[in-house]
Order: C-alpha cells, then structure tokens, then sequence
C-alpha cells in the first residue's frame, strides 16, 4: 500500500502548479541569508512540540532569543518548569514556524535540546523575562539571569522550507488576478527547501 495520498491524476500536467511554478533553488549561501533575514523580521515563531503526557501536538508562541550555526539554529528563553520542557524531554522532534502579513512563511524542523548553561543564559538573557517568570522573593527565583528556572532551548535545524515574496504587493496582486482569468497558477514567491544534507555541508 502506497504511503501517498493521490485523489486525481492529471496526466503529463502537473498535479500542483502553484509548487511547480514557485519553486527556487538558488545557491544555498542564498537561501540561508534569505532564510535567516525572514526570521530576524519577524521575532516571533510558532514552536511545535508533542506533549509527553498524550502524545498530541501543542504550539505556543516564542521570541527568538539568538541564532546560532550561521543563523540557522535556533535559541529561545524558556521557563524549565514549564510544560514544553516536559514534551522535550520525551520528545526533542520540533518544529518551528513564522509568518507574517504579507503570507510569508518559513517552517523548521530539527531536534531540540534544553540548556541551563548559566554563562549562555546569562549572555541572552533580557531584562523582559522578569515579567513571565516573576519574582517569588525567596531571593533566588526573581528572574534575574541567575535565576535557577530559566534556560534555553536551542533547536538544531534538520530541514527548512520558506515561502518568500518576488515582488510588490501590485505585481502579486496582478498575477494572482492573471491566474484567476487564465487558470494559470500565480509566481508570486520564492518558494524554497533546505535539506538535511545541505544543512550538513
């Protein structure tokens, strides 16, 4: 039994032309500057781990903290007291994902571990982290860089796929409503795969 989903053939035509008519694979210097650029706009990902009590997946929003490995891994603050740690630890499979307004995209995926090394912690560390974990005025846990609950996940990238715009607002807007009249799909991004093997290199 075939592990692929195919509802339709569609002959010698390709089955998804958006993929075929996106698709870009320039020199992987390129793709990781593009890649790294489109992280650092945005701030914010979306961080997929499995719970470790049911197995079921859970996403929750994280500030990127630093990258690392040529920008490509990944590091966030993290309370170790907190659920995700739990999921990581039975479970390091991650997945990291970013979008912003303008549709475009970028997912990560790798493997995680979880860090207390004081001197990267205090080396990272913001001052906007008191604000989550809170002072419990035991002078230990105030959320200073010290503070024995925070550490870090740092995510090491197996592959990425990204999603980035080739032009303006108008000239998308001009190719999408082409496509609608033509049937023809849109080049309206740059639509992009690392694998493992180039992350390797």
């Amino acid at each position: 039994m075939s592990d692929k989903f195919s509802n339709a053939d569609t002959g010698s035509k390709p089955a998804d032309p958006y993929t075929a008519k996106n698709k870009d694979d320039p020199q992987l210097k390129e793709k990781i500057e593009d890649l790294v650029a489109f992280m650092e706009r945005c701030k914010f990902g979306m961080m997929t781990t499995r719970i470790a009590s049911t197995g079921q997946l859970v996403s929750r929003c994280m500030a990127l903290a630093a990258k690392e490995g040529g920008g490509i891994d990944l590091l966030f603050h993290t309370n170790t007291e907190s659920g995700k740690t739990d999921d990581l630890q039975s479970d390091p499979t991650i997945n990291i994902a970013f979008l912003n307004p303008s549709g475009e995209w970028a997912s990560i995926s790798g493997e995680a571990t979880i860090t207390t090394d004081r001197e990267k912690v205090r080396k990272y560390y913001s001052p906007g982290l008191k604000a989550w974990l809170g002072d419990l005025g035991d002078g230990t846990h105030d959320g200073g860089p010290e503070d024995p609950r925070i550490g870090m996940i740092a995510v090491k990238a197996k592959t990425a796929t990204y999603a980035i715009v080739n032009q303006n607002a108008i000239g998308r807007g001009i190719e999408i409503a082409k496509g609608i009249v033509t049937g023809s799909a849109p080049n309206v991004n740059k639509l992009r795969e690392i694998s493992e093997e180039e992350l390797n290199e």
